[in-house]
């Protein structure tokens, strides 16, 4: 239904322009007044090495995910802050599916315990999609960062490899 694609591999660059025109259609909740790729989207694609994008299996562009601020140290990635962005022909179905999808392969290939995710309040889309993936909202971060010149508070929702790996477990067990 879904496949990864690392913008480190040649055959996702082609994406890029997808990928830039999506960041900026959605921005609003991707970023905050102090984002250093605010104005330069190209400087965060190139310092962001665990950045996917998303295509459905006839390699039709649908979105971006990727990992950044890791926790751990050399031989121990902790835990990681996850950041996606769907085309509106994704939202759904599509998403949920890929969401999960993408939570098995970074448990699963970077060993990560715990993987969090940054949301304004009003993003009410991304916080459904995170708590059918499975996250908890776990707290709300007032007044954390400003936002078209206003203060803005940030909602924390995290899942852990082991309940994900409980109910993944128990989902392949009811099946």
């Amino acid at each position: 239904m879904c496949k990864f694609v690392s913008l480190r591999k040649n055959c996702a660059l082609r994406y890029i322009p997808q990928v830039i025109a999506c960041y900026k259609r959605f921005s609003k909740y991707l970023q905050d007044d102090f984002s250093p790729s605010k104005n330069n989207i190209i400087s965060l694609l190139l310092c962001i090495p665990y950045f996917y994008i998303i295509l459905s299996y006839d390699d039709v562009f649908m979105g971006f995910v990727f990992l950044d601020n890791f926790v751990g140290d050399n031989s121990t990635n902790f835990s990681a802050e996850l950041t996606t962005c769907f085309e509106p022909k994704a939202w759904g179905v599509f998403t949920r599916y890929s969401a999960k999808f993408f939570l098995k392969k970074a448990f699963d290939e970077l060993g990560l315990y715990k993987i969090k995710a940054l949301v304004y309040p009003q993003n009410h889309r991304t916080s459904v999609l995170l708590k059918s993936a499975g996250f908890e909202y776990e707290t709300t971060l007032k007044n954390e960062t400003v936002n078209n010149n206003k203060l803005q508070d940030i909602d924390v929702y995290s899942i852990y490899r082991t309940y994900y790996y409980k109910n993944e477990v128990k989902y392949e067990r009811n099946n």
